[in-house]
């Protein structure tokens, strides 16, 4: 059995400036899973930065409100939504409301700094 707490987790700045505690990753624990799993917070008034993955990435709200732009488009998202972000496309988040916007990050296959690019 694999438990990863919250709490106990390392949290770091990702590239796109979110702050991140990735929770399961198979290169990182013995686990036999094609996505890794991460949970994110963005500060009140802050905005990631615009990046794109080659990977699908799908971000689960948890709580707060924002704005998600994923290429030309843009939506306002909040608490019980998941947003689809296909391979290629430039994203990034806006956090737009009071407090700060906590989301999970689902990325299949699994996240790699090669396969991210900052814009």
């Amino acid at each position: 059995m694999f438990i990863k707490d919250l709490k106990t987790c390392k949290e770091i700045i990702a590239g796109d400036n979110t702050i991140l505690c990735e929770l399961l990753h198979p290169d990182k624990a013995d686990l036999k899973l094609r996505y890794s799993l991460a949970h994110a917070v963005l500060k009140h008034g802050g905005t990631s930065l615009r990046h794109k993955l080659k990977s699908a990435e799908v971000y689960y709200i948890l709580d707060g409100e924002g704005i998600m732009h994923i290429n030309d488009e843009h939506a306002k998202v909040c608490k019980g939504q998941a947003i689809y972000v296909p391979p290629d496309s430039i994203q990034f988040i806006e956090n737009t409301g009071r407090t700060d916007l906590k989301f999970l990050c689902i990325v299949e296959p699994a996240w790699r700094k090669e396969d991210e690019e900052i814009m």
